[in-house]
């Protein structure tokens, strides 16, 4: 099986632990874990950066020495990523002697070859960024950045990369899948082409970082030193036979090497590195995934408003599987995204407890129980149409969901397999196991429960991945074992019809608690963003008083609405991609809609005495991007579609008469 060795980059440690480093290193965890199902060896490495002027100058700030200072900041880190259950199988830190030895050596390897030279740089460099900046790139910079940018003169060596523009180009061009989304790749690709400038890969005005070999008046650059991590870690660079790991996960022709980083660190990745290495003979990389920023209830994260979220009090109201779920569901991966509470609790009731966890407790701890005495029945009896759309539906799910975590897209593995939840949801309303039990008709209730189950647990091992420890719980209450990956067995599912049947199931708490509205007021509380549920709660005169207020308030505003309220509204074109009536309902269509996003959104609409669904495909509609999502009728919806109506004319979408583009905003 082909070994699979995947990456986060190493955080540095002037700071604590935020929500975007767990986006980045939930999303490694998955994938992982993925592939160690599939029976792949894998390697997944994460850590910390400790070297470089920042880290002196706030070490000098606490008056401790900087060995002091990063052994303090790297255990939070750590300890977070535990937490959120990242089971990462190296930590590496760049001030471990196994680090320095090696990047010394690759060091020496590059200088032999007559591609590092001693010379002298003259120009900006930004501190906060640990990164020297051309005047251009300074105009660019906010103004706290720029605070820290600094006028630098000194001796330095410098790497040739001026001389490695080709060699890059044609390694992209035989690896055209080395950086991902694409679209980050032609930027790369385009900045190369504009010819590149010998890096300057040494530092002489501070002391803290790595000597440079037979040279201990320069430190390394703190670029040079931290990408080398991912090889340092594994025992690299090293003769064949020296270092086992790195002669499997890296050396190896069928190796995978998988670096997952944020788009802002991608030229260093997707430039620098695979220069240094092609310098030294070495292979590069297979690829780097740059995703994209995180805001946090719709702002930008920053020091100033205090919004850098740490993991810890998420994992400890949500669950680290709820936070995992959100942060891999929620944004498309390789697009900027928002973390957002209530969207959490909104993804939470609608998929995860009104879907999947109903959909166990309904069929173990309802039907099973009562009517087959807790013991997966023997499916019997002929195989109707309905059995073989949820039997398709679950392969359709598995196939997809792995290709989408083949490829690094874990929201498009989770739109897959939530369809196999819904398909099984469906699968029960159309059987109604409760009405066969009543009748008496046991053979039918048994093929029908049987394959409800099975479902069910096709479905823990493909959420596995995501959220192993309700997986695990899940399979509990199934009555089979926990997965436990062994190389070279896959236990992705494939075949149908695996669950033995007299597996006795064992009933248990509901995997996903509803959160009721009184829950959900407490938990945005502690967030702080509503205020406390009040105590006394007001009488039902002072409610009546308070809404007489505000009739007036807004009689004597002439009934306007202010105009910040209104920009709180994010209207968008849509494109109706898919349409389809309701059952059980004579007014609702399900849309499926292009809002320039990823995936498409699905909404609910009022509109079915007014439309054929089939009329409404192709489009273009006005929508409510960013109203909070709820369930309708059982199905989850994400948005408004905007229509007007009167007496003579009925109902009418409101459409366009030009082909705008889908996620246009509308202003």
């Amino acid at each position: 099986m082909r070994p699979f060795y995947i990456t986060t980059p190493i955080y540095y440690v002037n700071d604590k632990p935020h929500i975007g480093h767990a986006y980045t290193t939930v999303a490694v965890d998955v994938f992982a874990r993925y592939q160690r199902l599939r029976g792949h060896a894998v390697r997944f490495l994460t850590g910390t950066d400790e070297h470089g002027q920042k880290i002196e100058e706030s070490a000098q700030a606490k008056g401790i020495e900087p060995k002091a200072f990063v052994d303090q900041m790297s255990a939070p880190f750590k300890e977070a990523f535990e937490q959120l259950g990242c089971a990462f199988d190296d930590y590496i830190r760049t001030t471990e002697e196994r680090h320095e030895t090696r990047v010394q050596r690759l060091w020496e390897t590059i200088a032999k070859k007559g591609d590092i030279y001693l010379g002298a740089y003259e120009g900006w460099y930004s501190v906060a960024d640990e990164a020297f900046i051309t005047e251009k790139e300074l105009e660019e910079l906010d103004p706290v950045t720029k605070s820290k940018v600094q006028r630098v003169s000194e001796p330095s060596y410098f790497f040739k990369l001026s001389e490695y523009g080709d060699a890059l180009l044609k390694f992209y061009d035989e690896n055209p899948d080395f950086v991902q989304p694409a679209g980050r790749f032609n930027e790369v690709k385009s900045f190369v082409k504009q010819g590149l400038k010998d890096l300057s890969v040494s530092r002489t005005s501070f002391k803290w970082g790595i000597p440079v070999p037979g040279d201990d008046e320069h430190v390394m650059y703190v670029w040079f030193d931290a990408l080398s991590n991912y090889m340092t870690a594994l025992g690299g660079p090293a003769e064949a036979g020296e270092a086992p790991l790195y002669d499997q996960f890296w050396n190896a022709d069928d190796a995978r090497v998988v670096h997952v980083v944020g788009k802002d660190i991608l030229r260093f990745h997707a430039i620098f590195w695979p220069a240094f290495l092609l310098a030294a003979g070495l292979k590069p990389p297979s690829q780097v995934w740059a995703h994209g920023w995180l805001t946090i209830n719709g702002e930008k994260m920053s020091k100033r408003l205090g919004n850098f979220i740490p993991p810890g009090p998420l994992v400890d109201n949500f669950g680290a599987d709820v936070v995992r779920y959100y942060l891999c569901r929620e944004v498309a991966f390789g697009q900027d995204g928002d973390f957002s509470h209530r969207n959490v609790i909104a993804r939470y009731s609608g998929e995860l407890a009104n879907g999947l966890g109903n959909l166990l407790h309904r069929m173990i701890a309802s039907i099973v129980k009562k009517n087959l005495g807790g013991v997966v029945p023997e499916p019997a009896g002929p195989v109707l149409p309905e059995d073989e759309t949820l039997i398709a539906a679950a392969e359709k799910a598995a196939a997809g969901a792995a290709e989408h975590l083949d490829t690094l897209t874990p929201h498009r593995a989770l739109d897959s397999i939530w369809e196999l939840v819904g398909a099984a949801n469906t699968y029960v309303d159309q059987t109604a196991p409760w009405a066969l039990a009543k009748k008496g008709d046991t053979e039918r209730l048994g093929r029908v429960a049987y394959n409800v189950l099975e479902a069910l647990r096709w479905l823990s091992v493909m959420i596995a991945p995501f959220m192993p420890e309700k997986a695990a719980g899940l399979r509990t209450q199934l009555g089979i074992e926990g997965l436990s990956p062994r190389e070279g067995d896959d236990l992705w599912p494939s075949t149908w019809g695996e669950l033995s049947a007299g597996t006795q199931t064992q009933p248990g708490n509901p995997l996903f608690p509803r959160i009721d509205e009184k829950a959900e007021k407490a938990l945005l509380a502690k967030f702080g963003l509503v205020e406390a549920e009040e105590a006394p709660k007001k009488s039902k005169k002072q409610r009546k008083e308070e809404e007489k207020a505000k009739a007036k308030a807004a009689e004597e505003a002439g009934g306007y609405l202010a105009f910040d309220d209104f920009l709180k509204v994010e209207l968008k074109i849509g494109l109706i991609k898919a349409a389809e009536a309701v059952e059980k309902s004579d007014k609702l269509v399900k849309l499926s809609i292009d809002l320039g996003e990823e995936a498409p959104r699905q909404v609910m609409a009022g509109i079915r005495k007014h439309y054929d669904p089939a009329d409404l495909v192709g489009k273009r509609v006005t929508v409510v991007a960013n109203l909070k999502p709820r369930k309708i009728m059982g199905e989850l919806s994400q948005g408004m579609v905007l229509a007007a109506s009167d007496d003579e004319h009925g109902l009418s979408v409101l459409t366009l008469d030009k082909d705008i583009a889908p996620g246009t905003r509308v202003s």
